[in-house]
C-alpha cells in the first residue's frame, strides 16, 4: 500500500568529517535563532570569526570519540526502525547544521507521493534554539507542499519518561548511593529572558521525573538539574554542570542527558569524556552517564504514542 504519510524527524545535525564540522559550525552561527544579530550582514562576518577560532580545537574534541558524532549513525538507525515498526507512515531525518538538509528531503519527499506530514523535532522541550529554528527551516522550502501537523514537545509523554526512568534504574544498583544530574544543554541567559520557555519546561520536566521515581519506591541521594556547553562571555544558565559536580566530592554521580534524544558529541565527548575528566579532578568516586533513548524499541513506541 502506498504511504502518503511522512514522519520527519528533525534534528541539530553533527559532523562525520572536518569538513562537515566547518559546514556544522558556520550554519549553527549564521542562525538568527541561535546568534541573535539583527543583521544578516554582521552575523555572517561575526560567525566567520568564532569558525576560524574553533574549528582546529572543536576538532580535537571530535577527534576523540572516533572523528564524527554518533548522532548519524544512531538516526539513521532510528528512522530504519521506524519504517519497519510504524505501519502507515514512511519517516524521514532532517537536520539543521549538516545533511541531510531539508530543502534535499523535502524534494524526495515530494517524489515519494507524500501529502501528510508531522514533524516530530526531536527535543523533548521546546526552545527558540532548537524546535523554532528548526521548524522555521522545513517551512522555508516546504511552501505549502503538504498538510503539516508539529509535535511542538514531548517531554509530558508517559512512554518517553517510562524511558528514561528505565535507563537510568538499569545504570544503577542501589539508587540511594548516587546523586542523579539531569544534565540539559545549557542557553544564553538572555534568551530566556526574553521568552523562551526552555528552562521552565526543563524544570518541570524533572519534577515528573522525580515523581515518576517516586511512584517506584526509588530514591537517589540528591536528584539535581544542570546545565553543560557554555561558550563566550555572556551569562548562561545556571548551575553549570562543572559547577554543580564540585558539590559531590568522594560521592557517586549518575548523569541523564535530558535535552538529547539520540547521543551525540555532546554525550559522548562533554559528558562522557571531558566532565568525566572534570569529576575525577574533583575527587568524585564514581561518575556515570547514561545513554540517550537514541534507536531503542521503547522510543520506537513512544514515537508511536506521540504522533497518536
Amino acid at each position: 500500500m502506498q504511504k502518503n504519510k511522512a514522519i520527519v524527524l528533525l534534528n541539530m545535525g553533527g559532523a562525520r568529517n572536518k569538513n562537515e564540522l566547518k559546514m556544522f559550525l558556520t550554519n549553527m552561527f549564521n542562525d538568527e535563532n541561535i546568534l541573535t544579530i539583527k543583521s544578516a550582514l554582521i552575523r555572517k562576518v561575526v560567525a566567520s570569526m568564532i569558525v576560524s577560532k574553533r574549528l582546529d580545537s572543536a576538532w580535537k574534541n571530535y577527534e576523540k570519540i572516533g572523528d564524527s558524532s554518533p548522532i548519524n549513525p544512531l538516526t539513521e538507525q532510528l528512522v530504519k526502525k521506524c519504517n519497519e515498526k510504524i505501519e502507515g507512515f514512511k519517516t524521514y531525518q532532517i537536520m539543521r547544521y549538516t545533511p541531510p538538509f531539508a530543502k534535499t528531503v523535502i524534494e524526495q519527499m515530494k517524489k515519494d507521493g507524500i501529502d501528510e506530514v508531522i514533524l516530530l523535532p526531536l527535543y523533548p522541550q521546546y526552545s527558540t534554539t532548537t524546535t523554532k529554528s528548526s521548524l522555521e527551516d522545513f517551512l522555508k522550502y516546504e511552501k505549502n507542499s503538504f498538510k503539516i501537523r508539529v509535535i511542538y514537545d514531548f517531554y509530558k509523554n508517559e512512554s518517553f519518561n517510562t524511558c528514561i526512568v528505565d535507563e537510568i534504574l538499569n545504570n544503577v544498583i542501589n539508587e540511594k548511593e548516587y546523586n542523579l544530574i539531569f544534565s540539559a544543554h545549557g542557553l544564553p541567559q538572555k534568551i530566556v529572558d526574553n521568552g523562551d520557555p526552555y528552562q521552565k519546561q526543563m524544570i518541570e520536566h524533572i519534577e515528573i521525573l522525580k515523581q515518576k521515581l517516586e511512584e517506584k519506591d526509588r530514591f537517589f541521594k540528591s536528584i539535581n538539574l544542570a546545565y553543560q556547553s557554555k561558550v563566550g562571555p555572556l551569562k548562561w544558565l545556571e548551575p553549570s554542570l562543572e559547577d554543580m559536580l564540585k558539590n559531590f566530592k568522594d560521592e557517586n554521580v549518575i548523569i541523564y542527558p535530558l535535552s538529547f534524544i539520540v547521543d551525540n558529541s555532546e554525550t559522548d565527548f562533554e559528558l562522557d569524556i571531558e566532565y568525566r575528566h572534570i569529576a575525577t579532578n574533583l575527587g568524585i568516586k564514581e561518575y556515570k552517564v547514561c545513554k540517550c533513548v537514541n534507536d531503542s524499541d521503547e522510543f520506537i513506541e513512544t514515537i508511536k504514542n506521540i504522533i497518536n
